[in-house]
């Protein structure tokens, strides 16, 4: 297996966090993996992008039009990393419906408004668009098990939560 990932957004929306679950589901089946913990602005509010590579690669970087999937937790922040983005990848990304059309495969959901009409805690913006790629990208290198288990292992004193988000995305995708 060879899959690349970008994952885009600010400082606090939890972008390494999803590098670390992913490099557990990795970890957990013996799958080498290299991941970048940012790029950008580590700080809170500012711009933040990491990689991760999973399978037999020696670089940690992705290079422009390689990465099969950007999950974007920010609508710029997607499109500010399109440039990596393979001709036949996917793009998941955090944004309102007047998003511009790309020449890209398509997953576009209005994370922030279901955070803000309390569906979900904002700080759950980054699992919550992670459950979306889960039910959408027909690639995804990981099933939703091996990711629910890589967030109890990464912390289990918010995984409970961090679950009953990564379900209800899957479930209002496919729905």
């Amino acid at each position: 297996m060879k899959y690349q990932i970008v994952i885009a957004g600010f400082g606090g929306q939890g972008v390494v966090f999803l590098v670390k679950v992913l490099a557990i589901c990795a970890g957990n089946r013996d799958i080498p993996f290299l991941g970048t913990e940012n790029h950008g602005m580590s700080q809170r509010g500012g711009a933040v992008s990491c990689d991760i590579k999973i399978g037999d690669f020696t670089n940690p970087v992705i290079d422009k039009n390689q990465a099969n999937l950007i999950i974007g937790l920010d609508a710029n922040e997607s499109l500010r990393n399109i440039a990596f983005l393979r001709a036949d990848g996917t793009m998941v990304t955090n944004a309102k419906e007047d998003y511009p059309s790309i020449p890209f495969k398509l997953a576009r959901v209005d994370a922030n408004a279901k955070a803000l009409n309390k569906e979900f805690p904002i700080q759950g913006l980054n699992v919550y668009m992670l459950g979306v790629a889960l039910a959408c990208v027909e690639d995804f290198p990981f099933s939703v098990y091996e990711v629910k288990r890589a967030i109890t292992q990464m912390n289990a004193k918010v995984a409970e939560q961090n679950i009953k988000i990564l379900d209800m995305a899957i479930k209002n995708y496919i729905s």
